[in-house]
């Protein structure tokens, strides 16, 4: 298995979950602010994690259809490397972002089929990247995190020299073929390393990225 250029472990909540990721070779980690989701960290405790975190991983603010005072509040606080746009953002919307706040945006979008990837398409250019999940579930409140895959094949419809990240599902169990088969630059995990939703299981984070990162090392 060939180790994902990026490596992202999303929903921190705690500074142990934080240095078990960026120890085992994380390269990213996602703080979430909306407050429907189980992993929603208050700006307060978000610039608490990241002053914790300082420049050992790249720092990755996820939001879902936030304003820009929302968004100005948690560059002010946290200082993100990345913004993360999980909602419906339009091509407008990740253009005023990036204007505004001079930092590269993660477009994430849902995909069940080759008909979202032909609307991602309009993304291409604007966002600096890409970050494909699976359609949450019917009645579900959370954009993303929901632990569910897709067919990762149909990447296969992708254009080749448009880098990727693969989210949804990811485990210990599928990992191996996920980026087989999806041929995907990046990952991006949150359940797939919780005890429960919300609640990151440091053992699981260290031997998820071990796994990818092909470290043979005993796991504790």
């Amino acid at each position: 298995m060939n180790t994902p250029e990026l490596i992202k472990i999303c929903g921190l909540s705690t500074d142990e979950a934080i240095d078990a990721v960026i120890g085992e070779g994380a390269t990213h980690m996602g703080l979430i602010f909306f407050e429907k989701s189980p992993r929603h960290v208050s700006i307060e405790k978000a610039a608490a994690l990241s002053t914790h975190a300082g420049n050992r991983v790249q720092k990755v603010a996820v939001t879902v259809n936030a304003d820009d005072l929302y968004l100005q509040q948690i560059v002010d606080a946290v200082g993100p490397d990345l913004l993360q746009l999980h909602g419906k953002e339009s091509v407008e919307r990740v253009d005023e972002v990036k204007s505004r706040f001079g930092l590269p945006v993660i477009k994430a979008l849902a995909v069940s089929g080759a008909e979202d990837l032909e609307h991602a398409k309009i993304y291409i250019g604007k966002a600096d990247y890409f970050l494909f999940d699976a359609k949450p579930p019917k009645g579900a409140d959370l954009p993303g995190g929901n632990g569910v895959a897709f067919d990762w094949e149909i990447m296969d419809q992708w254009p080749a020299d448009v880098p990727y990240i693969l989210s949804g599902g990811l485990n210990l169990e599928n990992i191996n073929d996920a980026i087989l088969h999806s041929g995907a630059m990046g990952i991006d995990l949150s359940s797939g390393v919780e005890s429960s939703p919300g609640v990151k299981d440091t053992r699981l984070i260290r031997e998820f990225l071990r796994m990818v990162t092909q470290k043979d090392e005993c796991v504790e």
